[in-house]
């Protein structure tokens, strides 16, 4: 997971040295946007919306108008913003550790456990330390659980954690690793891969086994019970009599 330089709109408005009013005229002109939005719907700003607020400063001081401004940065956009890779246009709403832990049913400290064993990394964190995890670490938690389950230590969910890293960088960045290199992160996932289908395999044959025995011992447990509760009803019976 990358861990996203984030800020909230009073951060941004202290960093750049902008009014609210400044920030609320360019957000409805769609001069700027956020990169998301945490509690109560306040919205965040990544460092990419820092960028277009300095470059809306500088047209600006250039003289241009507001109505010049959104042409150009509708026409040309940032300086080098074509090497980038473009924002999504439809902000995520992000969660608080809070949130994650209702949501996916794991504690506030056993996330913050898993954050300083370097399991997961939130998505974004604010200059004041505000954690922010998108939706997609509500699943992520279940499967972290669901590997303890298997009986992975945390340990080796890390290096798991690891692999799909490596594997994001891959498949984001293909030539950012010489191909032997490359080749060898790919085998020990394929490798990592075929133990997990294992050992699911194995705990499918177990459960399925334990089933059984359940369903068993449950209907001879309410045998017993029933022949229980007739002993009992004879034993008043001759106590009447």
């Amino acid at each position: 997971m990358v861990n996203k330089k984030t800020f909230t709109r009073q951060e941004l408005e202290a960093r750049f040295r902008v009014s609210r009013q400044d920030v609320e005229k360019w957000m409805k002109l769609k001069l700027l946007r956020p990169a998301g939005f945490g509690p109560n719907k306040a919205p965040l700003f990544s460092e990419a919306g820092g960028e277009r607020i300095a470059h809306i400063q500088r047209l600006l001081e250039l003289g241009y108008g507001l109505e010049d401004v959104q042409k150009i940065m509708k026409k040309v956009g940032l300086p080098r913003e074509k090497h980038k890779k473009k924002e999504s246009k439809t902000p995520e709403r992000f969660l608080t550790v809070g949130d994650l832990a209702e949501q996916s049913g794991v504690s506030p400290r056993t996330i913050k456990h898993w954050e300083d064993k370097g399991i997961i990394v939130p998505d974004m964190r604010s200059e004041g330390g505000f954690r922010l995890y998108s939706k997609v670490f509500v699943f992520l938690c279940q499967l972290i659980r669901d590997l303890q389950l298997f009986g992975y230590s945390l340990e080796d969910i890390k290096v798991l954690s690891g692999y799909y890293q490596d594997y994001q960088a891959l498949r984001d960045r293909p030539e950012s690793l010489p191909k032997p290199a490359a080749d060898a992160k790919l085998d020990k996932m394929l490798t990592e891969l075929k133990t997990l289908f294992d050992k699911i395999k194995m705990l499918k044959q177990g459960i399925a086994r334990w089933e059984d025995l359940l369903k068993k011992a449950k209907k001879e447990v309410q045998s017993l019970k029933q022949k229980n509760d007739k002993r009992r009803g004879a034993h008043r019976g001759a106590s009447h009599a």
